[in-house]
């Protein structure tokens, strides 16, 4: 009878768990990010579907975890190395596990981040930015974090690459942080993609954080529509159809010529927005680019992407310094975009509220969202969402094409 009580207590996790309390840790983790998507709703898409790859990730035995290759591809497979892209598709399944497959075949192939990155475009709308190029300037000033970063990450000791890979944390965006991290380090991609991912989900709390220490009140309350009256834009675009039709092919060739290596996330954004901007001829690739493509494929990128974080891989230095570097990052964007506002400010009559610099991240709407609640909690009648979108959606393209620069320069 005591052995089968053995057996029965060996056959459950318990006694890992016991061994080794670290498993703990990442549980509470798993946890606190659970709590943050579905009762906070802090960016719940992203943030439930990691938080739950998390927790699974960490069940000895389970087999949910994904296993790190080396720079050279090898893992350990039943105690012998061998190379993960050499492997059959179906020993990688059997072998290592569903989420290794998911993770090996669909994230590190790179093949995930543009898929995204057209359902992005089809759910995107440029018309705020066209109505405002002035403030699209911004969404370029915001990438300050993402070269700040990789100075300060050289200097700590991290390679360029490596430090190309944390800096891009900056730009506030999943899918632009994972590719370029394939391409520079993917020796790194579980850490930064889970710093990457919970930032962005971190959004409602990160900014207000950062505008509470750089702003005034008297700043928070500038009222967009009233400068607007007092100095009207003579800027009009006739059209907007044409516009918003030629914008996405004029961007796409604009960075193809100047920036190739963008090309796969810029394309790909721009592509999806064209679909959406065309109407019915192509509402049936937009209904799939927008839905059923982009929810099936960030369903497998969170889960996956939440199973890189497994206790070995998580608790120790060297994601310490990521987790770390990638809050500077995110934090010196949102601070670039401001103080660019500030300078702006000084030499102009229309004065800019510094929100619309906040949101020159990649985080669209929900930065936008976020600064627009900020300014209607000074003044509810100080709505700021639509100058905010301006910045914001010129954030995507801005770290699309830093992404790009990073892998040419490092790559």
């Amino acid at each position: 009878m005591e052995d089968i009580f053995g057996k029965l207590y060996d056959m459950t996790a318990f006694s890992n768990i016991f061994a080794d309390p670290s498993f703990l840790v990442m549980y509470a983790i798993a946890f606190i990010l659970l709590y943050l998507g579905i009762k906070k709703h802090y960016e719940p898409l992203l943030l439930v579907p990691i938080a739950f790859g998390v927790l699974i990730a960490n069940f000895p035995g389970g087999d949910m975890g994904v296993i790190q290759a080396d720079e050279n591809g090898m893992v350990l497979v039943n105690g012998v190395m061998k190379n993960v892209w050499q492997m059959p598709l179906h020993e990688v399944a059997h072998d290592l596990g569903i989420m290794n497959f998911i993770y090996y075949m669909l994230i590190k192939t790179g093949f995930l981040p543009p898929i995204i990155f057209m359902g992005v475009g089809a759910l995107t709308d440029f018309g705020p930015m066209l109505r405002n190029l002035r403030l699209s300037i911004f969404g370029a000033a915001a990438q300050l974090g993402i070269f700040t970063v990789l100075i300060v990450a050289i200097l700590m000791g991290f390679t360029p690459k490596e430090a190309g890979a944390l800096g891009i944390i900056g730009g506030a965006d999943g899918p632009t942080a994972i590719f370029t991290t394939i391409k520079l380090a993917p020796q790194l991609l579980g850490p930064i993609a889970i710093a990457a991912y919970s930032y962005m989900a971190l959004v409602p709390v990160i900014i207000p954080l950062v505008v509470k220490l750089l702003c005034t009140k008297k700043e928070l309350m500038i009222n967009m529509k009233e400068q607007e009256k007092l100095y009207p834009s003579k800027t009009v675009i006739k059209n907007q159809r044409v516009v918003k039709i030629l914008f996405p092919i004029a961007v796409t060739t604009v960075v193809a010529l100047f920036v190739p290596t963008a090309v796969p996330l810029i394309g790909m954004l721009m592509f999806g927005n064209l679909i959406k901007e065309i109407g019915s001829d192509t509402s049936r690739l937009f209904d799939a680019a927008a839905n059923s493509i982009m929810n099936t494929a960030t369903i497998f990128l969170g889960l996956s992407v939440g199973a890189t974080m497994t206790s070995q891989a998580f608790l120790n230095w060297t994601t310490i310094g990521i987790v770390v570097g990638g809050f500077l990052a995110f934090a010196l964007s949102i601070s670039g975009g401001i103080l660019f506002v500030k300078v702006v400010n000084l030499f102009s009559r229309k004065k800019i509220n510094p929100l619309i610099g906040a949101t020159g991240l990649s985080a669209v709407p929900m930065a936008s969202r976020v600064c627009n609640e900020i300014a209607t909690k000074y003044d509810p009648k100080n709505h700021v969402l639509n100058y905010c979108m301006s910045s914001n959606i010129s954030g995507v393209i801005g770290s699309a094409v830093a992404a790009g620069v990073l892998i040419s320069f490092l790559g």
